[in-house]
């Protein structure tokens, strides 16, 4: 064989990986609303950056028939390239090719890949489009899986990880994704869940849609396995491709910036945002939108746990991770669900290096027989244990209320937090005056001649003394006392100051989080 028939054997070895599980199978993807492995890819990245790895590995099974099914490729598509000029690494799997069924050669492929991200600090994005373990190769598969497992945790708070669900996601390979650091799935296209919907009518004899148990739907608002939806895979890709844009490219790394011209900071709309009535709700994101630069926000887990806001926002250019409960869905109080929503982001945050802004309006944590048997002691005690470990930039600001153990939780000054801020509207106590008045004048009101004057006299009183923010500011619990249209300015000269924070932290190997 001479130069040219090498050169020609190369060229026809590239185009059949190319071609993935061949036209037809493309075309098929591409009626149910999917593009094909390789599309997602160029899309995905900065055209022309992606440097492929591992085209033309194949597996070397030969059981059930499988030497007659032999694909370049193996079924995913993995590489490194760049996404607004920053090298990321990528896997996509490919649905054309056995089904994207991981084994043996496929894993290997994952890893690889994987492991060059740990070594050189660079995010891994995978686009998982898969019918699961390849169910001929037997153990080899799950032990394939068992090896990526085993990297999702190692490069857990080194490297950002990201997971798109852009098909099926089932048995085994939905840990890899639950391991990863945010989820995105694609409206009817995309689902996950350890045991399907057959194997659930077998067992509890329940009857239920692939989309109902595991549609993108159900995990952005039921489960929270999915951190956002996209509706259509383009969506999907520039979604991923904004996330990248606020997150570092690793633990030592500075997130990015981006040019910011400094204006008149002061927000006059927030010194009337509040409600005259301290039980009328409002939407906290209206005063998040105008602390943080105008239109930066990215919301992560929009339809989980609405009382609680999380996401990712810009202040000066710079990225912040924004917390805060929400007013408008049940008054903001903590539960289960948004105390986990909260730690999880928070610990994202303080492991790449993104600070803090905390609003807070909570009147304390959801009563009832349901939160406490399901153990809303250990998921509150999460939010807790995430704040008091948090080591970057830490602000809050008490918008209204702030009660009870909530206010504690909620990123006080006892926990750690660098700068606390008040508005003069702010109710920093342990409950709310009615029931504080009813307690501590139990006797008093009961041999009044009027009980229920005797009780609104005595809640007046209350009120006075501690629905406001002076006694703990008296106490520095509170830094500063600030109209609610200087938030913005107040915050940005915060963060100017701890740029440089540094906190030494006791030797161990890692802590015990309330799991």
């Amino acid at each position: 064989m001479d130069n040219r028939q090498r050169t020609e054997e190369l060229e026809r070895r590239t185009a059949q990986a190319m071609e993935g599980g061949g036209k037809d199978r493309i075309e098929a993807q591409h009626k149910k609303g999917k593009l094909s492995a390789r599309e997602r890819v160029g899309l995905l990245l900065d055209e022309g950056s992606f440097q492929e790895l591992g085209q033309l590995v194949t597996h070397r099974s030969t059981n059930f028939g499988l030497e007659k099914q032999v694909f370049l490729g193996d079924g995913v598509v993995t590489g490194y390239g760049t996404i607004d000029g920053r090298l990321v690494y990528v896997f996509s799997q490919d649905f054309t090719v056995l089904g994207g069924s991981l084994a043996e050669a496929h894993a290997e492929k994952i890893c690889r890949i994987m492991d060059l991200a740990m070594q050189n600090g660079a995010p891994v994005i995978g686009m998982n489009d898969s019918g699961g373990a390849r169910i001929q190769e037997g153990v080899v598969s799950l032990g394939g899986y068992a090896d990526i497992f085993y990297r999702n945790v190692r490069s857990s708070g080194v490297v950002p990880q990201i997971s798109a669900i852009l098909g099926p996601c089932a048995g085994g390979a939905v840990y890899s994704p639950a391991l990863t650091d945010f989820v995105l799935m694609v409206e009817n296209t995309s689902y996950m869940f350890v045991t399907g919907p057959n194997v659930v009518k077998t067992v509890t004899h329940e009857e239920v849609t692939a989309e109902e148990l595991g549609g993108a739907s159900t995990h952005a608002s039921k489960s929270g396995v999915a951190h956002f939806t996209a509706p259509n895979e383009l969506e999907a890709i520039r979604h991923l491709r904004r996330l990248i844009s606020f997150v570092p490219s690793n633990c030592e790394e500075e997130p990015p910036a981006v040019p910011y011209t400094p204006g008149d900071e002061l927000r006059p709309e927030l010194d009337t945002i509040m409600p005259e009535n301290p039980n009328q709700p409002y939407d906290i994101r209206q005063v998040m939108n105008a602390v943080i630069d105008p239109d930066s926000s990215m919301e992560v887990h929009a339809d989980y746990a609405r009382n609680m806001v999380i996401g990712f926002a810009r202040i000066e250019g710079r990225t912040v991770g924004c917390v805060a409960n929400q007013p408008a869905v049940l008054a903001g109080v903590l539960d289960i669900d948004a105390s986990i929503k909260a730690a999880r982001f928070v610990r994202f945050c303080d492991a790449f290096n993104i600070p803090l802004v905390v609003f807070v309006d909570v009147p304390g944590f959801l009563p009832g027989t349901d939160q406490e048997w399901r153990g809303i002691i250990d998921h509150g005690a999460k939010l807790l244990y995430a704040f008091s470990e948090a080591t970057v930039p830490r602000i809050t600001i008490i918008t209204r209320k702030a009660y009870g153990g909530a206010y504690d939780v909620m990123n006080s000054k006892h926990i750690g937090c660098d700068m606390n801020y008040a508005w003069p509207t702010a109710e920093i106590a342990v409950m709310g005056a009615k029931g504080a008045a009813e307690i501590i004048f139990k006797g008093e009101i009961a041999k009044s001649a009027d009980p229920q004057a005797k009780l609104q006299e005595k809640e007046a009183d209350y009120k006075e003394q501690f629905a406001n923010p002076y006694e703990a500011a008296a106490r520095g619990y509170i830094d500063e006392v600030i109209r609610p249209s200087e938030t913005r300015l107040k915050v940005i000269h915060a963060l100017r100051m701890l740029r440089n924070k540094v906190e030494k932290l006791p030797r161990k190997k890692h802590g015990n989080i309330p799991l």
